[in-house]
This record gives C-alpha cells, structure tokens and sequence, in this order.
C-alpha cells in the first residue's frame, strides 16, 4: 500500500482517513494512514529516523515549515515533477525548491496576524495601527482611561515562538536574520523589551510564560487591547463562549516607519520520500491533496489556511478575516534556510530572552549571538 505519516489532534487524523477513503475511490490505490505522534518534535524524530534508515515507508509525510530546509539539503525529499507552484504563496514554495526545483508544497500556512479590540479602538477613537508608533500611542491612550493594565500581548517566552515573533519585528524595522546584530534589528529588539519595560504595555511575564496559548486565553478574557497570534485564534476568539465573541478585529503586523509589514511564515508542507518505492501513487496522491477542491475542503472542515492563494476568493465570502490571512501570508518571511537552522533556533531565542528580561543590553545580546551562530555556521562550511 501506499503509506501516508499524518498526526495532530485525533479529529484531524480521523478527517485524514475519510480524505484517503475519497482518493482511493477516485483513484483506486490502497493507501495505509500511519499515525504520528501529536507532539511536532516527536513527529520529526519518527521521520528522521526512517528517513536516515533510508527505509520505504512512510511514502508521503507532512512537514513542518521549520525542517524543510533539513530535509531538501539532506537530499531525503524526491522532486515533485508536474505541478504548477504558481498558484501557491511564492514564500512558501520557495522554502522547498533548491536549484529550481521544487520538493515540498505548502499543504496549509500559517502567517502571524494582529488581533485588537474592535469596541476599545472605536471607544477611545483610536485607528487600526499600522505602525508600531499607533499601537503605543493608542494602547497608552486606553491605559489611561483605566484599562487593564497591559494593552499588547506576544510571545517572549524561551522557545521557537520567539524566533518567529523577533523576526517579525525585525524585519518590520528593516532587518533580517542574516546580519543579526545590525542597527535595524538592535531597535526592533530594544522595542521589545521598552515593551515590558518602559512602556509597561506587555506584562513582565512576557519572556517567562507567554506561549501561543497563554496569549490567546488572556486576549480572549478581556485582558488586553492587542494580541500577536496565529490565524488558529480567531474562531476561538469568536466561539460560543468567549467573552469577546464580536468585539475583535484582525490586520496586518503593524511596521516601524520606513519599514515595511511582514509575518513570519508558518504552515506544514506535503512531500514524497527519495526512498519511497510508489512514487508514482505518491505523486497523485501530493497532487490531489494540493488540488483546489481538496484545500477548499480543508479550509472549511479544518479551519486550515490553504497553501494556495487562488483558492481565498472562494472562502473570503464565508470567512471575511482569511482576506487579512492572505495579505499577511502575501509578505511572509521564512526563517532561516538551512539544515541546521535547530540549532540556530537554540541559541537565538536564548540571548533575545536574555535582552527581553533587562539581564543583557540588546546590542550586546545580539552581537553575543552572532558570534555564537557563527562558529555554528562554521561547522558545516
């Protein structure tokens, strides 16, 4: 049979099998679903280690954005012959292409978003912020009209969330991750910790405890004015029982002036195994998955942002926030392209850490980290 590692929750698992049942009948090849872990760095030990076994199955795998680059370069992905990557996000196709082609798809995207409080910006007659300057001048504006005491909340906490949030910032004030200690990315890191600790907009456990999750459920309690999440947070932001149901509105990541918008790139891609012996059924089943019915399909059952920007005209009637998905997935940045970006990862998010909790200067944390990455980067030339 053809094999196909899928995991997440067991709904989406069991939602993977009725796919299956509907391509075997168009189709007529057998295919077996195998079950990965829920956890994502489970799911990536499993691959590897048949990956480095060079072992048949898994035949088609889901990854996350952030291992692309590992598996192309180390040569683990077969190409993806015949299919058109235009119709897809050019950020993310690019992030699986080496040397003009193309070995991974974007099977649903993921691009950071900023939420506010639709009923507190019309009450105190502040603008949807398109800068980094609007936000503060609003979120002080609403905290001294007696608000809660912190207005904007992000991720800061010691792990792979804060890549994607600095980056965001820094690419926002015209930096990159290329040049770490650069002038553009010393100011976006500075604002981040003026952000806890000079302007007392983000709560002082920021770089202690603020997740994705952590974020959201205090958002969604009435405990803030501004929230950096991820596009998941929107239906539970307007769920049942969620104390702001209707009172929330979605934009861009604001940008500092002179700047320019950007989001950092999320998402799982769809892929086939060089070791795969049916790679032919392999590809049919990549192409169907990717097709557009398919990612109509996914968006409306799953709530997943499809990895095809041709499709969001059709859900945007249902669904108006996916318009400000696609604009923000329109200026997404991926992280690093390189097989050893973990490692990067790790010692990144520990000097950015260190700057946010006032124990190192900004500037410093920076240059300390691009000392470090450098003898990393050292290694592999």
């Amino acid at each position: 049979d053809l094999t196909v590692a899928v995991g997440g929750s067991p709904d989406e698992v069991e939602y993977w099998r009725k796919l299956v049942e509907d391509f075997e009948r168009r189709e007529g090849i057998k295919v077996k679903v195998i079950r990965q872990p829920t956890d994502t760095d489970l799911r990536r030990q499993t691959l590897v280690v048949a990956l480095v076994a060079r072992k048949s199955d898994p035949d088609v795998f889901l990854m996350d954005v952030a291992w692309v680059s590992q598996f192309v370069e180390s040569g683990w992905l077969e190409e993806i012959r015949g299919v058109d990557p235009s119709p897809f996000f050019r950020s993310a196709v690019t992030v699986g292409t080496k040397a003009g082609k193309v070995y991974t798809l974007p099977l649903y995207v993921d691009c950071g978003v900023l939420y506010y409080r639709k009923d507190l910006l019309e009450k105190y007659g502040c603008p949807v912020p398109k800068t980094w300057g609007d936000l503060v001048k609003c979120s002080l504006r609403v905290k001294e009209g007696g608000k809660d005491p912190y207005e904007f909340l992000w991720q800061g906490a010691q792990y792979e969330g804060l890549i994607c949030t600095f980056l965001e910032f820094a690419v926002s004030a015209g930096g990159d991750l290329k040049d770490l200690d650069s002038p553009q990315n010393v100011r976006a890191l500075t604002f981040m910790r003026d952000l806890i600790h000079t302007y007392r907009l983000s709560p002082p456990n920021t770089y202690t405890e603020m997740k994705e999750e952590e974020v959201r459920i205090l958002f969604q309690n009435g405990g803030a004015l501004f929230e950096r999440n991820w596009p998941y947070a929107w239906a539970l932001h307007n769920s049942e029982d969620s104390p702001v149901k209707g009172r929330v509105g979605v934009t861009l990541i604001p940008k500092f002036r002179g700047g320019r918008h950007a989001s950092c790139l999320g998402g799982w891609h769809v892929g086939i195994s060089r070791f795969s012996d049916r790679k032919e059924q392999a590809l049919k089943f990549v192409k169907f998955v990717t097709s557009r019915e398919v990612q109509i399909k996914l968006a409306l059952d799953l709530g997943w942002n499809p990895g095809r920007k041709d499709v969001y005209k059709d859900l945007t009637t249902r669904s108006p926030h996916l318009e400000v998905v696609r604009r923000s997935c329109e200026v997404a940045v991926p992280r690093p392209r390189v097989p050893y970006y973990t490692r990067i990862s790790e010692v990144l998010r520990r000097y950015l850490n260190s700057a946010l909790a006032g124990s190192m200067d900004p500037q410093e944390a920076l240059r300390k980290a691009k000392i470090e990455i450098g003898k990393i980067e050292d290694l592999y030339r």
